[in-house]
């Protein structure tokens, strides 16, 4: 049985919740028992310090009691080598003994007391050396006896051999702590490894199944797209529209055309008027004209015939321009298109760069922030498109406050990406967002010279590379132009060349 998207949809989430929740048990409890081990292994490295301090003293001690020994009974120098280094190191190993076991008060009286044992112990020794090397034999084994204080040495010890035995217990408690701990983190990370295979496991069957489906439903698809109906119909809609533009530019140039050819008809007649007076002037033979009449004829050529000259003029002027625009638009429309790859933050910059000397007068500048891979594009196409674009922002700008130009790019589902140009000009009415994009036609004030062919052969060149272009824009609010484009046009292109 097919699985619904909905059901993928449910069935993909619950194991992205089951393996989430699995690999964060994994890992916070990974992460306890790393820092439980941590503590266990700082624990047994405390130990050992404290037990390796106590055994050194306790050596120590029993080098000093050897050395003493040794010296009294055959007053032989080398017997005091190792009573002098055993003297010199118990202080020492006594202040690291103490500051090991500063973390436990229980041990500060034994410590105390332990001090009293081994000042005792050196002190006596250490006189009953001295004793011994000034020749009173029997003053130094006083000494040697009054040190023999069985009590206090023997609790020293004990205390030492305690302490011993307790950094041993620690010592073995610390490496079985260790063991059980590095046991549960295998145990932990054997488990949750399998709930995650499991988990993996089931989303790539699911996945497989889905996929599966989406193939033999994709099929069925294409099966159906070999039906021509479709086809007709998606290439009937595009004649439609072509034919509506068609009609609106068949209208447009008509109208626009009409317009100075019905100036020129006017002042022919004017001009043929003109002419009867001047001709009648000219032409009289012997004749006697009324003074009005020569007044006529002397204004027609004057005034009348250099005004209707210039209006005609004028008038073929505008139609040669406009004959001229819709050439230019129709060698473009026929020019075919090369597409390759191309660093669109290079070309906008190259864009840029040719009008940074105008926005620069303005106190102004053009922002860049574009980050697209390479894109399968006509380059020409491009350059005009934008720079067409860039060239009306400065174009329409405000007189009174510098220029900012902004281009940023957005990525879009489809393959397609967008590239959003504003400005911060005059602006569009509303009302006139659609009518900029018609052949001849323009917005607002008409303060700068053009035909208004721009914008029009701008959307003819983008819907060619697959696109669209939009706006969005107020009065006095500055404009921005959308165009939407696919990372590959090749598409595009052969279907607009078949």
């Amino acid at each position: 049985m097919p699985i619904s998207k909905s059901a993928f949809m449910r069935l993909t989430a619950a194991l992205l919740v089951v393996g989430l929740v699995a690999l964060v048990a994994i890992v916070g409890t990974s992460f306890w028992l790393v820092e439980r081990t941590q503590v266990y292994f700082e624990e047994v490295l405390e130990a050992r310090e404290a037990r390796t301090a106590a055994v050194d003293l306790r050596n120590a001690m029993q080098e000093i009691d050897a050395g003493q020994r040794g010296y009294l009974l055959t007053s032989e120098e080398r017997h005091l080598d190792n009573f002098y280094s055993a003297r010199e190191s118990v202080d020492p190993l006594y202040e690291e003994l103490t500051e090991l076991l500063q973390p436990y008060p229980q041990a500060a009286t034994p410590m105390v007391q332990l001090r009293t044992a081994l000042d005792h112990k050196v002190d006596t020794a250490t006189r009953a050396i001295e004793l011994r090397r000034e020749g009173d034999i029997a003053a130094a084994i006083a000494v040697f006896a009054e040190e023999r204080d069985p009590d206090m040495l023997a609790e020293a010890r004990n205390f030492l051999d305690a302490l011993i035995g307790a950094a041993d217990q620690r010592l073995a408690d610390g490496v079985e702590d260790q063991r059980v701990t590095a046991t549960l983190l295998r145990l932990v990370t054997l488990i949750g490894g399998i709930i995650v295979i499991a988990v993996m496991g089931v989303s790539v069957f699911t996945a497989l199944n889905y996929t599966r489906d989406l193939v033999a439903a994709r099929q069925e698809v294409e099966a159906l797209n070999a039906d021509l109906e479709g086809r007709v119909n998606e290439r009937t809609e595009e004649l439609v529209r072509a034919n509506e533009e068609i009609q609106r530019f068949a209208y447009i140039v008509t109208h626009d055309l009409r317009a100075p050819l019905v100036n020129i008809m006017g002042f022919t007649s004017e001009l043929d008027e003109t002419m009867q007076s001047i001709q009648k002037y000219v032409l009289d033979e012997g004749g006697t004209l009324e003074p009005h009449e020569i007044q006529d004829a002397r204004q027609a050529a004057k005034e009348d015939l250099p005004e209707a000259i210039g209006f005609i003029r004028s008038s073929t002027r505008k139609m040669d321009a406009l004959i001229n625009a819709i050439l230019k638009i129709s060698r473009d429309g026929r020019r075919a298109l090369k597409p390759e790859k191309i660093d669109l933050g290079e070309l906008l910059q190259a864009s840029a760069d040719s009008i940074t000397h105008q926005v620069a007068e303005t106190g102004g500048e053009v922002t860049i922030d574009v980050d697209l891979p390479a894109i399968m594009s006509d380059r020409l196409s491009l350059d005009q498109i934008f720079g067409n674009l860039l060239d009306n922002a400065v174009k329409y700008r405000v007189r009174d406050k510098p220029l900012e130009i902004t281009l940023t790019s957005r990525r879009l589902p489809g393959r397609r990406f967008a590239i959003d140009v504003a400005d911060n000009g005059r602006g569009i009415a509303p009302q006139d967002h659609q009518r900029v994009f018609d052949l001849f036609r323009r917005s607002g004030m008409q303060d700068q010279p053009g035909e208004g062919i721009g914008l029009a052969h701008v959307r003819t060149l983008v819907r060619a590379l697959g696109g669209e272009i939009s706006l969005e824009s107020d009065s006095g609010q500055g404009a921005t132009f959308t165009v939407v484009l696919p990372e590959d046009s090749r598409t595009a292109i052969r279907s607009r060349t078949s």
